[in-house]
């Protein structure tokens, strides 16, 4: 049965009296042979595609002045990852005064930072044309809300999506810093695989709820890190338990110790839980995050005792 046959069975196209092809039919036959190649042109073209697959991944470059790079992940949303990325990256500064600190707001549709470390304005340019990171609690940060309204969506395609992430990572002066945190969008698409492709990374931090359907988007983002050998330093359960603040008693709303099951399968550790706990939620979205608000309680513990554990797993930064 030729092309033309199963198009008119199955396309439901029929051709009007005299034998002429409706305008749909011939479009399509049009670029059917626009497609067929030469015997020549198609040589060609494998050819390319030889070449290109031959040059295997883009050879990843460091970020100036950067010594280490660590990515909070996610494989959806809604799981607490930028609440959990503000946190570390101020947890690694306070146990470590002498260590200097960044933070990167990758999630270009959704960015969360600015709101998250009290900051607004647009960062200045630095005279090689660099943009500056905005600072506060001793943190350089850098987000696509910087330079968009606030209330302003994100309607861009892919390619000018890329475009941004790329002039996150190559046109920021972070100056010199021991750590750069880089909070990802949730998911495992074009812009995870672009940052793990062109930086080096000394290891992806995994967070996830203990509920089943979190759980297994985090392992796909898991594997996906392994797939570009990115080191998967360890899983995060947050929003592990809730205790009533009257009567104390706990409650595990999202399901116990799942994050823990999901680790032994991949042959991972838990690296800490972080308490489903009203605090972290209002220091959040006050500006004031917990680490920095709220030092003392248990809940920054958690998120300091998550830090010391996250940096003990490091690789040793480049010479």
């Amino acid at each position: 049965m030729g092309i033309w046959q199963r198009l008119l069975l199955f396309g439901g196209m029929s051709l009007p009296r005299g034998g002429r092809a409706p305008w749909s039919l011939r479009g399509i036959r049009a670029l059917v042979f626009r497609r067929q190649l030469s015997g020549a042109e198609g040589e060609n073209l494998r050819q390319r595609r030889t070449q290109i697959m031959s040059r295997g991944l883009p050879k990843q470059k460091p970020i100036e002045g950067v010594k280490q790079v660590i990515v909070v992940a996610s494989g959806k949303g809604g799981v607490g990852k930028s609440t959990t990325a503000v946190n570390l990256a101020l947890a690694l500064a306070a146990n470590d005064s002498s260590k200097t600190i960044g933070l990167l707001d990758a999630d270009v549709y959704g960015p969360s930072v600015p709101k998250m470390m009290n900051l607004k304005g647009s960062p200045e340019l630095s005279q090689n044309n660099q943009m500056r990171p905005l600072l506060n609690y001793g943190i350089a940060c850098m987000s696509m809300g910087f330079l968009i309204e606030e209330s302003a969506p994100v309607v861009w395609r892919g390619l000018m999506v890329m475009s941004a992430i790329e002039k996150l990572l190559r046109q920021v002066d972070w100056g010199q810093l021991d750590y750069l945190v880089v909070d990802m969008p949730p998911g495992t698409g074009d812009v995870q695989l672009s940052v793990s492709q062109n930086i080096p990374i000394s290891g992806a931090v995994i967070v996830s709820t203990p509920q089943d359907i979190a759980l297994m988007d985090a392992h796909k983002g898991a594997e996906m890190f392994r797939k570009v050998r990115v080191p998967v330093l360890g899983l995060i359960q947050n929003m592990s338990v809730f205790q009533c603040p009257k009567c104390k008693h706990k409650t595990h709303i999202f399901g116990a110790d799942g994050a823990k099951k999901l680790a032994q399968t991949l042959d991972l550790d838990v690296l800490g839980d972080i308490p489903l706990h009203l605090s972290i939620r209002e220091a959040s979205d006050t500006g004031q995050p917990v680490v920095f608000s709220q030092p003392e309680s248990d809940e920054a513990r958690a998120y300091l005792r998550i830090a010391a554990e996250v940096v003990r797993r490091l690789p040793p930064p480049p010479e």
